[in-house]
């Protein structure tokens, strides 16, 4: 039975405070696993996602070896988690070396339906402060599913609109890009790296790339176009992306500034959009 909208909307406001450092080694794991996909330049966008994991015991860990829910993040009645998007705003990034506290808050709970069952939407802030100056913000959307219902036809995401005059990166993830971007971030969840798990539980198709991994690729992305970090990047999350799909990474100037997605080309379908301003 899921849990009542009047207890779950009791996590909003939960709040806790984690410090880490950018070591000099987690620093070039970063940059040896992103690989090519990196923009160049002093400031890196997406390291604040590979530090201040959340760090518990075996026992503490549910059936997708994620911290069960009810210890920071609410218990919603669903099993299934994934990314969902969010925004993020750049104050200056985060350098080698740096201490780093990051400050996170339920800013939000609720329940939707969807195309596929009852939705439920746990939102976060987070702040990365160095010595109490701000240079991260970020709004983190988690969405929760019911369980995969074999007999039921996953929902067909629509073909993606052809572009002109797009800046194109191409790649090709693999198991060995998620599982060292699983182990640098110390995501234990079971969808990137287990695949009887990711295919005969949840329901994927394959070992699902992570969300984060496709939001820093439109992140660097955008920093190309730019000349600069984006100081305004916002993204969701639309469809799952599997290991071993060839892929392109493309952005397009709009009169707002960028307009970015993440492109699976063996359906032709947008698994990820974005749009950053400077």
């Amino acid at each position: 039975m899921d849990t009542p909208d009047a207890t779950i909307r009791d996590w909003i406001g939960h709040s806790r405070s984690v410090t880490d450092t950018l070591t000099a080694r987690l620093a070039a794991e970063y940059r040896a696993t992103m690989g090519p996909m990196l923009c160049k330049g002093p400031d890196i966008p997406g390291l604040q996602w590979i530090l201040a994991p959340e760090i518990y015991p075996a026992e503490d860990l549910g059936r997708d070896a994620h911290p069960r829910l009810g210890l920071f993040l609410p218990d919603l009645g669903l099993p299934r988690r994934m990314w969902a998007g969010g925004s993020i705003t750049w104050h200056g990034g985060i350098h080698e070396s740096e201490t780093v506290r990051r400050d996170t808050k339920v800013r939000d709970v609720k329940y939707k339906e969807g195309r596929s069952g009852r939705l439920g939407f746990v939102t976060l802030d987070h702040r990365y402060l160095v010595d109490g100056d701000l240079r991260v913000e970020e709004v983190h959307d988690i969405v929760y599913r019911e369980d995969h219902d074999p007999s039921q036809p996953a929902p067909t995401p629509p073909q993606a609109e052809p572009w002109q005059d797009a800046v194109v990166r191409a790649t090709t993830p693999d198991a060995t890009l998620l599982f060292r971007y699983s182990a640098m971030t110390f995501n234990g969840h079971r969808i990137h790296y287990d695949p009887a798990y990711a295919t005969g539980v949840e329901g994927y198709a394959g070992l699902v790339v992570h969300g984060p991994i496709q939001s820093t690729w439109m992140q660097h992305l955008a920093t190309e176009m730019l000349g600069e970090v984006p100081a305004q990047f916002r993204y969701r999350g639309l469809s799952p992306l599997t290991a071993n799909t060839p892929v392109q990474v493309e952005g397009r100037k709009t009169p707002e500034g960028l307009e970015l997605r993440v492109r699976d080309m063996s359906r032709d379908v947008v698994t990820m959009t974005a749009t950053a301003t400077a």
